[in-house]
């Protein structure tokens, strides 16, 4: 495969039930595939909406990496780009579809008229976190997360 044989492009409605599908990767990569509870119609309806957007990389017709995101308010920044979930198919990592899909979400946030990025990292995914210190991103370690599921 050669990065020319990639296309990365927005989503579309037919593309989210291979998002889903790499968000279910993901989440076995971190040991947290139970705790995936969105369906393919929960997919759909939400992107229908404007929830989410993603991005996706396409090889040979199947997404194989995305990156979800959506814009939020920093009462402090601004406008922002949130990136929910950033994955790209196991077997193809390391072959800079990745950073495909974080210069296109950049490109996105900018045309968007966003201030800044923000995600979550897993403070033991080591590839993630030398991926983003390469990309110079800001990784805070003071702030802890919070959540409340609501039943």
């Amino acid at each position: 495969m050669k990065k020319e044989d990639i296309i990365i492009r927005r989503a579309k409605i037919e593309d989210m039930a291979g998002v889903l599908e790499l968000v279910k990767e993901l989440a076995r990569y971190e040991n947290a595939e139970e705790q995936v509870l969105t369906t393919v119609e929960d997919y759909e309806k939400n992107f229908l909406s404007g929830l989410f957007d993603a991005n996706i990389a396409v090889y040979q017709d199947e997404v194989v990496g995305m990156v979800l995101y959506f814009v939020c308010w920093s009462t402090w920044k601004g406008r922002m780009l949130y990136l929910d979930d950033f994955v790209v198919k196991e077997e193809l990592r390391q072959l800079g579809i990745g950073q495909m899909l974080f210069d296109e979400l950049l490109v996105e946030a900018k045309r968007r008229g966003c201030k800044l990025v923000k995600w979550q990292v897993l403070d033991w995914n080591e590839p993630a976190l030398r991926f983003y210190k390469k990309n110079e991103a800001l990784i805070e370690k003071e702030w802890w997360n919070g959540k409340k599921p609501i039943s």
